[in-house]
């Protein structure tokens, strides 16, 4: 900023001090004070109220100033700072006008008290005391977006549920038929990766014709279930936390409130019933893979026949097991439908936000699966099954 129309030579800020009288010190202003050039310290001030005695008021001397920028309005701010400390009068109809004006708005509002953010060390009790609160408010919360998720299921099943039928068409498509790729490629390696681990001890009694009987329990029995809930936690439990925590950054959850839509009918359910109905599909074709693995090593290098490899892969996969990897695929359906829908509804409304919230829910996922598989586990042997 320039209040001179003809700029002058160039030339360092200056500063100069003289006492036209006793009460009255006169700062004489010169050169361009523009940002990159080394302006004069209010140190010179300072120095000279405690040499020559407090004047009772300064005034300034802009003739010589060629050119300022904000460098200017700085050095001004402390003078005053220290005109306030000394309590002398300062006296600007000697600074150009647009100096006058930015000085009269930077002090027009004084600093609020407490209003710079000032970072205290909480203790060991208090830090505890904070965490066992934080916890149990989101256990709390928890709970309640899993009541309120079992009410709009139970409004689904009476047929009350307010939802778009085709937005649960498009949600079935993307959980299972885009998925199938990715759910390939794993579970087959997974299928590969247990007959060959399997072979390498087996094939020491002779036994290798028991890797069909590995590879076909542990797949169909939890394996698959947990490679596909895996999967689809990292893949669709993300989006559906992305999506949903977008939409709470754009206040477009609010909006479905002010219409009077229940978001967890319109937005949470549709999301539930597609991945409960697609994780055991799911599950199915990831244990069908899976076996298909194993029958890659069992033939190509324990020198298996193909029939003599699925005869005992029947005989040792029975109804049972099947059941008990379909009911691990609809668990980990909810699980992580719940989880995604959590976490973007408790997604906060920045962009850096909706980030965290994607990682807590594939975090969040993973760790229900491996609970409740554990859990699951721990049932089946105590019933025997």
């Amino acid at each position: 900023m320039d209040d001179k129309s003809p700029r002058g030579a160039s030339g360092a800020p200056l500063l100069s001090l003289s006492r036209p009288s006793d009460d009255c010190l006169l700062v004489s202003l010169q050169g361009e004070w523009a940002l990159g050039r080394k302006s004069p310290s209010v140190q010179e001030i300072e120095e000279e109220i405690r040499a020559a005695g407090r004047p009772g008021r300064i005034a300034f001397d802009s003739r010589g100033l060629e050119s300022w920028e904000s460098g200017l309005l700085t050095f001004l701010l402390k003078v005053r700072a220290i005109c306030g400390r000394e309590r002398i009068a300062i006296e600007d109809e000697g600074l150009p006008p647009g100096v006058r004006r930015l000085l009269a708005l930077a002090t027009a509002v004084p600093e609020r008290r407490g209003a710079r953010r000032e970072e205290t060390r909480a203790g060991f009790l208090s830090t505890v005391g904070i965490r066992a609160v934080a916890f149990g408010s989101s256990c709390l919360e928890v709970l309640t977006f899993i009541g309120e998720a079992t009410v709009a299921m139970g409004r689904f099943l009476t047929g009350r549920a307010r939802f778009q039928r085709s937005d649960f068409l498009t949600l079935l498509q993307q959980c299972g038929a885009q998925t199938l790729p990715i759910v390939s490629l794993i579970s087959l390696l997974v299928g590969l990766i247990l007959a060959f681990v399997g072979a390498v001890q087996l094939r020491m009694f002779g036994a290798q014709i028991y890797v069909a009987s590995l590879v076909g329990i542990a797949m169909v029995r939890v394996m698959g279930a947990i490679m596909t809930g895996v999967i689809v936690a990292g893949r669709t439990g993300a989006a559906f936390a992305a999506e949903l925590g977008t939409m709470q950054v754009n206040e477009e959850i609010d909006a479905l409130k002010s219409l009077g839509i229940p978001p967890m009918e319109f937005l949470v359910l549709p999301r539930m019933l597609s991945l409960m109905v697609m994780m055991p599909l799911l599950c199915l074709y990831a244990d069908l893979m899976g076996i298909l693995g194993g029958l890659v090593v069992g033939v190509f290098m324990l020198d298996l026949n193909v029939l003599e490899y699925f005869a005992k892969t029947r005989e040792s996969v029975t109804l049972v097991f099947l059941w008990i990897g379909l009911f691990h695929g609809v668990v980990f359906g909810i699980l992580i439908a719940l989880s995604g829908c959590l976490r973007g509804m408790q997604c906060g409304r920045s962009a850096s936000a909706v980030g965290q919230a994607t990682t807590s829910a594939v975090v969040t996922s993973i760790v229900s699966i491996i609970v409740a598989t554990a859990i699951i586990t721990l049932v089946c042997d105590i019933l025997n099954i």
